[in-house]
């Protein structure tokens, strides 16, 4: 006969209360509406339900507020290395207030996208969306039926986190221009992307600033297989440098120049976008991902409190870095 298991005693709120020193309702709040408590309880209390072992019992705080306790983080393409420290900081930051996170990989598609958020709407209390593809209307009504955040995608009256790409783009510009490039292309990423939009008008800006010349030659997909793909037709531009829309395209690129029997940067100077490391080293445009991420969970959850009625809208910045494959164009 196997033997039976012995019972697995679930931490009450009431033990976390006492062993905090705080009572019952003030626990429940730390995990429900922090918000209105002083941070130095709110940590507190976390950290003795921490070493108890105690977490919230979601199904009943969902038949208490009407609420569930997960919220809803939804990408264009979970693969590309610039989501995983969004998703990360969302799911640290929502975790923390005692939210579980459904993720859902939109797959550079708008239907998807929507039907994505339908389908999870009845699950969750909210939702973070990450450089969305839908139209405005689209994302309206859907801010309209529920709690919406957006990271990198710039709509008005709906609580938006945006990586200003354009202050880190006129510092790559300005950097080609004082090693003596004249003539620069942009590769550009998808069409229907805000981050795309941003990063095109911003090197163009800075190009006319510095009197370079650019191009623009449309990728479509970022990644990095169309940045091999598009090699041949980028060297037709005849320019000395490249800025890609993303690390991805640009790593793509560099293997490309590669198999042209090309140099970098001695050939060919090449600049990515998003700071993800890889080989070679890519000079990149460098902003702060994971904390987009936490200040989205940060707005969703005063959206499920209190819903603003302000039009919030955060802006960070970003900034050049200087690595491997940059240099002064071979002829000047």
């Amino acid at each position: 006969m196997v033997p039976k298991r012995p019972a697995i005693k679930r931490v009450t709120i009431q033990q976390v209360a006492e062993a905090a020193g705080v009572n019952r309702s003030t626990v429940s709040r730390v995990f429900n509406n922090p918000d209105i408590l002083l941070e130095e309880t709110v940590r507190n209390v976390r950290e003795v339900a921490r070493k108890l072992g105690y977490s919230p019992n979601a199904a009943a705080r969902a038949l208490r507020t009407g609420r569930n306790s997960n919220i809803a983080l939804v990408v264009p393409d979970l693969t590309n290395p610039f989501m995983p420290p969004i998703a990360l900081a969302v799911q640290k930051e929502a975790a923390a207030r005692g939210y579980s996170v459904f993720i859902g990989n939109a797959d550079e598609n708008p239907n998807q996208e929507m039907d994505l958020l339908k389908r999870l709407s009845d699950q969750v209390g909210g939702a973070v969306l990450v450089s969305p593809r839908s139209d405005s209307e689209q994302i309206h009504a859907l801010a309209s039926d529920m709690p919406l955040v957006l990271i990198n995608r710039d709509i008005k009256e709906v609580p938006r986190v945006l990586i200003d790409s354009g202050q880190g783009m006129a510092q790559a510009v300005r950097h080609l221009a004082q090693l003596g490039h004249r003539r620069v292309t942009y590769v550009g990423g998808p069409e229907n992307s805000w981050s795309n939009s941003q990063r095109c008008a911003a090197v163009t800006h800075a190009a006319h600033e510095h009197g370079i010349s650019m191009s623009t030659l449309p990728a479509g997909t970022a990644s990095f297989v169309r940045g091999v793909e598009i090699v041949p037709a980028l060297l037709s531009c005849g320019a000395t440098a490249c800025i890609a829309f993303d690390d991805v395209l640009a790593q793509g690129i560099c293997y490309g120049l590669v198999e042209n029997e090309l140099e970098i940067p001695e050939d060919y100077s090449v600049i990515g976008c998003d700071d993800i490391l890889g080989y070679p080293m890519l000079t990149t445009v460098s902003g702060p991902a994971a904390k987009a991420g936490q200040i989205a969970v940060d707005l969703l959850m005063s959206s499920l409190n209190t819903p603003s009625e302000e039009d919030v809208r955060i802006v960070l910045e970003t900034e050049f870095v200087s690595r491997d494959t940059v240099g002064p164009p071979k002829y000047r």
